[in-house]
């Protein structure tokens, strides 16, 4: 007898619905809005409580986790391909997975909140202009063919590095042998040439041209590949004193011309030639830079734009600064040019003896206190110089 009313009384709290999903949460929740498109499987086997808690939770909604750690009980690949990861995109690593998915039910796949495209350019509004020759795979909003969506081994989440991703669509490599006059296509770096995304006609290629590789003077740099830099500077006779100076990019033992690293022979999407953006491009050899602003709560507001404060080329200051530790700051912060703790070569500091500046206090890579200081400023910092406090 009480076994059968215990059967009873679980029947009445879950129903038994085609859908699968129980009936009783159906009477305040919508049906139509919850089982909507593709169920997620929890849904479409009516286990709302395997993620929900039916009568108080500590987290939003009901949970039995918080998100991501709910996500990850069932997606175990996932989580353990992240902490594996060098790159992982930036709302799966603040485990924002509602950003992109629903929960439920979607219309579109993997619980998708819309379409690709449109997904990926509410946060990459840069894409949204309209190319005269878009690359077919970005027109077709087809940003999953090149790119990961959670966790990479390349920067820009790149599913293959290299020519090798090109080669899996464009598979004639005899003819782009010939093309590109090389023997071996598989050493190309096809995007430094070509904009994945679109451009303005043929070939996709990027919108500034090098001189030489306008007018077809191809052997005018070729024939002179050995010189390295110095081959560069017989045009740009006024950029070798950018380089006159203590810290500078040419220094570091490079085997090969250290311009290239940064710069296109061919053609590139700036006057400059670069490669990529300039941020992007520090940090492939920055990478510890990207890392501490990842772990840190306060980074500069002009962290991205690398150039605001530092020289590409060279600079007489350490961390090759636009100016010494003074100077590069008050371009900005004007008020405290005038107002500030004493700095300059009149003070130093009692550790080391080195001068005074803005950077022994602050560090706008990224620090755990506020005003970028290294350390806390109710009074751990002063003390490192003020003992006697």
């Amino acid at each position: 007898m009480r076994a059968g009313i215990i059967v009873f009384f679980v029947i009445l709290w879950w129903g038994l619905p085609a859908s699968g999903a129980p009936l009783t949460c159906f009477k305040c929740h919508s049906r139509q809005e919850i089982l909507k498109g593709k169920s997620h499987a929890p849904v479409a086997q009516g286990q709302c409580l395997r993620c929900h808690l039916p009568h108080v939770s500590r987290y939003p909604k009901l949970l039995t986790a918080k998100t991501p750690d709910l996500c990850y009980q069932c997606h175990q690949k996932l989580a353990g391909g992240l902490k594996e990861a060098p790159f992982v995109h930036a709302p799966v690593a603040k485990g924002s997975c509602g950003r992109c998915h629903e929960a439920h039910g979607s219309n579109f796949p993997g619980l998708l909140k819309g379409q690709t495209k449109e997904l990926c350019l509410s946060c990459h509004g840069e894409l949204k202009k309209k190319f005269p020759k878009p690359h077919a795979p970005f027109a077709r909003g087809r940003c999953l063919s090149c790119h990961e969506a959670h966790y990479a081994s390349d920067r820009v989440f790149l599913k293959r590095q290299g020519a090798p991703l090109c080669f899996s669509c464009h598979q004639d490599r005899k003819k782009l042998a010939a093309k590109h006059q090389v023997k071996n296509v598989a050493s190309l770096d096809c995007l430094s040439c070509h904009d994945p995304h679109g451009g303005q006609g043929r070939g996709l290629l990027r919108a500034y041209k090098h001189q030489p590789y306008a007018k077809g003077n191809c052997q005018s740099c070729h024939r002179d590949l050995k010189e390295g830099p110095a081959m560069c500077f017989r045009c740009h006779e006024e950029t070798r004193k950018d380089f006159y100076h203590q810290h500078n990019h040419l220094l570091g033992g490079y085997e090969n011309n250290a311009c290239l690293i940064c710069h296109s022979p061919h053609v590139g999407g700036n006057q400059a030639l670069l490669r990529d953006k300039p941020r992007r491009l520090c940090q492939k050899c920055h990478a510890e830079t990207a890392q501490q602003r990842a772990e840190t709560l306060y980074v500069h507001p002009k962290w991205k734009d690398c150039l605001a404060c530092h020289l590409a080329h060279g600079s007489d200051s350490p961390s090759m600064l636009n100016g010494d530790g003074n100077t590069a700051c008050v371009r900005c912060h004007e008020t405290q040019g005038k107002f500030t703790h004493p700095v300059g070569k009149e003070v130093r500091d009692p550790r080391n003896g080195q001068p005074i500046t803005c950077v022994t206090c602050h560090n706008p890579m990224g620090t755990n206190f506020k005003y970028n200081l290294r350390l806390s400023g109710e009074a751990s910092l002063c003390l490192e110089c003020h003992k006697n406090y």
